[in-house]
């Protein structure tokens, strides 16, 4: 193996934006506290919904207030949270890509589930229920997939490979793992990473509702009353960094990435399976040089589906054997919603803070635990214990899975 494959890679920023607010730290707050950020959904069409709950960015959040008005109609709510998220993240590390000669060293991967979707709605409801013979000239940049990478690079004038990696709500776990690849392949020395997705639209909402997954009053992961998913919103941005690079420079290590595993299920389009879920799993473990007994903590994928939770449930069990009695598993999305292809990095945020805190989220709204579901899911109230090294599970619809391994800083 090259000495490029060893090479540590460090966590030195996040930033979010969540149900919570703007910001990492009101995010880490309210999960910490076991808050949920799942409310009556506001929307105009939401009377016409069966399912009107949903975890949105709160009602005060005024796009104007941050971008310039130049700025502004080219931007998708997907892209809005992104640079919000990237913003919060590099101020945080310290980093400055043309003094520290990184402009053209630095990636930019953004996990992406459904891209800009909320201008497409827009724009479609112009087109078909209002007879409009014109859509907005700047339709197709504002929804483009690739545009909150793109926005990213030209707002830091970062000039490293750019890209947005799609794979339902796996996608910010594949686009971490990705820029970690290339980091240690030596094709840069930092990366700007995460994911975003603003999706609760009418047409999309409509769209998960035909599935027949989601809950009508909340999110209760591994609860035998458990009754689906419940969509949200947000970003979240990591700055990453050689950590050789990362220290000389004298910056604040927040966490070092351990490792990833992915995998495909190769089977049904929807129901996951849980070797597919373990392969990933195992992965992330070898990668990172870890041991079952080495880690304290799981963020579950936890959906609050009837599958998803069984599921994942085995595959845990399968990887970690006997050492799961002592694991820590908690899903986060009771509080901050399924963010579609945020979703990992919102997770990967409250990774980061119980490394750096020694406090474990809580699973919210668990009352009666499912007997399938059978491991320690830190029910309703956080947890104040050592955590050495975590995981974070990420299994998308299509049967993609990705799972990333954080280790506590050096």
């Amino acid at each position: 193996m090259s000495v490029a494959a060893h090479r540590r890679i460090a966590i030195t920023g996040l930033g979010a934006v969540s149900a919570f607010g703007l910001g990492a730290e009101p995010l880490w707050h309210g999960l910490r506290e076991g808050r949920s950020g799942i409310a009556r959904l506001r929307h105009a069409d939401a009377e016409r919904l069966r399912v009107r709950v949903a975890a949105q960015v709160p009602a005060d959040y005024d796009a104007a207030a941050h971008f310039d008005e130049r700025m502004l109609p080219m931007l998708d709510r997907t892209s809005q949270f992104a640079l919000l998220a990237a913003r919060e993240a590099i101020r945080q590390s310290g980093i400055e890509f043309a003094r520290d000669g990184l402009n053209r060293r630095t990636a930019v991967v953004i996990g992406s589930g459904i891209g800009g979707e909320t201008t497409l709605d827009e724009q479609y409801k112009r087109l078909y229920a209002e007879n409009s013979s014109r859509v907005h000239p700047l339709t197709i940049v504002r929804s483009m997939m690739n545009a909150p990478a793109s926005q990213i690079s030209m707002a830091h004038e970062l000039h490293g490979p750019a890209f947005v990696v799609a794979s339902a709500c796996a996608s910010s776990n594949h686009a971490i793992a990705q820029a970690v690849l290339m980091l240690r392949a030596g094709l840069a020395d930092a990366a700007v990473v995460g994911g975003t997705d603003s999706c609760l639209n009418y047409g999309t909402l409509r769209a998960w509702e035909a599935m027949r997954v989601l809950a009508d009053d909340t999110c209760r992961p591994f609860s035998v009353n458990r009754r689906g998913l419940v969509l949200g919103e947000g970003a979240g941005v990591f700055v990453l960094e050689a950590m050789d690079l990362a220290q000389a420079r004298g910056a604040q290590i927040l966490a070092e990435f351990g490792g990833s595993g992915m995998s495909a299920d190769a089977g049904d389009i929807v129901a996951p399976d849980p070797n597919g879920a373990a392969a990933a799993i195992a992965g992330a473990l070898a990668d990172a040089g870890l041991a079952p007994g080495d880690v304290d903590y799981i963020n579950a994928h936890g959906t609050a589906t009837q599958a998803n939770d069984i599921t994942e449930t085995r595959a845990i069990r399968q990887i970690f054997g006997s050492a799961a009695e002592r694991l820590a598993v908690s899903s986060t999305k009771s509080m901050h919603g399924h963010a579609m292809g945020a979703s990992g990095a919102l997770e990967l945020v409250a990774v980061v803070q119980a490394l750096r805190e020694g406090v474990v989220p809580p699973t919210a709204n668990l009352d009666v635990v499912d007997p399938a579901c059978d491991l320690d899911y830190v029910p309703n109230v956080a947890r104040v214990m050592p955590v050495r090294a975590a995981l974070s599970n990420s299994f998308a619809f299509g049967g993609l899975n990705a799972v990333l391994a954080l280790k506590r800083a050096p």
